[in-house]
């Protein structure tokens, strides 16, 4: 039962420290959508976004004003677009992706994610559809966000999927040249993808779950920071598991304040309320970030000895305040490393000390992957897809969501700076180690199973 004068002497606590809900996402079944054809298909699509959606930001704005704590992207998360483009071909798959990009225009939202394939097992006709569109569609829209599925606790990883999706990241770079790639950050490659995660670009609403929901992403980097750097100016002869404790405490706070505003976003659209995600989802600002935690944690230089296990406690802390504060956790819920939008983590890339096989020990812990990974681009497309396969395995030997964010920045060279804006901020561009050593193992394709104990019922 939620305690609202308890979560608004909360929010005055935390006014200061950077606390927002970083985003307010409505996800929306659109299969009935359907329609053999694609001029009906759209029209259609649009009418029931503009039906269920037009009041989304209004209401994010008044409810984030009530309370002093704002609502920093308004986002929606259809059901998986390669539903309703079965049948279709590649025209009709850019024309979808352009009339979501116009509807979310019309709506005043920020980004639209579900442009999605699921293909962990095998690539059906409309999957092929999606995959091969996504160069036009991440080069020709604004805010629609994609995501694949390439690998699953179940059925393995299909080789064949992320072989193809090497080939697209560049593919998709080269069409937004003159953006520096910026198309490739709006797609993902996911293991274990998760069916209500409000953030993207991996957002999109999956089987079983309501026709419309509301879903919170809540992200406090800076208020866990102070809250470990308030407790060490104490003097106090602390533990790991003392910090750990803080860490944990502090999660159940910002995970009561996302919930009030959450629910009461959903009563006043009339719709269900979905999940809070609490992950500590870091921004370009100055005290916003997780590698400034890690250093108040001890960790000198990121990337240095120690820095996987500072991010498996952070997370494990995270994870644990916020299944304590609410029944509707839900999502990716524990620590991001988006490496360009975070300027810690960034800082560290630039000096040498977090290098990529060092960040890929750290995703193994966290709770989404190799994220606004900045790479040559001129990195081969099976390196790019043995990338991606690292990553996959990590998420389905321990059975954990984790995902590959990649983006080969034309003309540019590892140690090069390329800044993205905005909330995905700038970065030095990571060196690839031994490219083109991959290239054998990646054209065997087929499919790596699953482990032995994914498979117990």
């Amino acid at each position: 039962m939620l305690q609202t004068d308890e979560i608004l002497s909360t929010i005055e606590m935390l006014h200061a420290e950077h606390l927002d809900v970083r985003t307010v996402t409505l996800a929306l079944n659109v299969d009935d959508c359907a329609a053999p054809s694609v001029d009906h298909l759209c029209r259609k699509l649009r009418q029931k976004i503009l039906s269920r959606a037009s009041r989304l930001v209004e209401v994010c704005d008044r409810v984030g004003a009530k309370y002093g704590i704002p609502v920093i992207n308004k986002r929606l998360a259809i059901s998986p677009a390669a539903v309703i483009l079965a049948g279709h071909g590649r025209g009709a798959a850019v024309q979808v992706a352009k009339t979501l990009d116009a509807a979310a225009a019309q709506c005043g939202v920020d980004f639209v994610g579900g442009f999605t394939a699921l293909v962990h097992k095998g690539i059906t006709p409309a999957d092929q559809v999606v995959i091969d569109s996504l160069p036009e569609v991440l080069a020709q829209t604004d805010r629609v966000c994609s995501s694949v599925n390439v690998a699953s606790r179940k059925a393995g990883i299909n080789m064949d999927a992320v072989h193809r999706m090497g080939h697209v990241l560049l593919d998709i770079a080269r069409a937004t040249a003159d953006r520096r790639g910026f198309g490739c950050a709006k797609l993902v490659v996911f293991a274990n993808i998760p069916e209500d995660n409000p953030f993207m670009a991996g957002a999109y609403l999956g089987a079983g779950e309501p026709e419309a929901a509301v879903n919170i992403g809540v992200s406090g980097p800076g208020v866990v920071g102070s809250a470990l750097k308030r407790r060490l100016s104490l003097g106090e002869k602390l533990t790991l598991g003392d910090l750990a404790e803080e860490i944990k405490i502090t999660s159940f706070r910002v995970t009561r304040v996302g919930e009030l505003i959450g629910r009461e976003v959903a009563a006043e659209l009339g719709l269900a309320f979905g999940i809070v995600d609490l992950s500590l989802a870091p921004t370009p600002d100055v005290g916003d970030s997780i590698g400034e935690i890690l250093r108040t944690l001890g960790i000198e230089h990121v990337g240095a000895p120690g820095s996987t296990a500072a991010v498996a406690m952070l997370n494990d802390a995270v994870k644990k305040g916020g299944l304590f504060a609410s029944s509707s956790v839900g999502g990716l819920s524990g620590a991001f490393i988006p490496v360009s939008e975070d300027a810690s983590l960034a800082d560290a890339v630039g000096r040498g000390h977090l290098v990529l096989e060092k960040l890929e020990a750290m995703t193994s812990v966290c709770s989404v992957g190799l994220d606004m990974v900045a790479i040559p681009g001129d990195t081969p497309p099976e390196t790019i897809a043995a990338i991606i396969a690292d990553e996959m395995a990590i998420g389905v030997i321990n059975d954990k969501t984790t995902a590959a964010r990649l983006i080969p920045v034309p003309g540019a060279k590892a140690g090069d700076r390329v800044d993205f804006g905005g909330l995905f901020g700038s970065t030095p561009v990571c060196e690839v180690r031994n490219a083109g050593a991959s290239t054998a193992f990646v054209h065997f394709g087929g499919r790596i199973p699953a482990p032995v104990q994914s498979l117990r019922n």
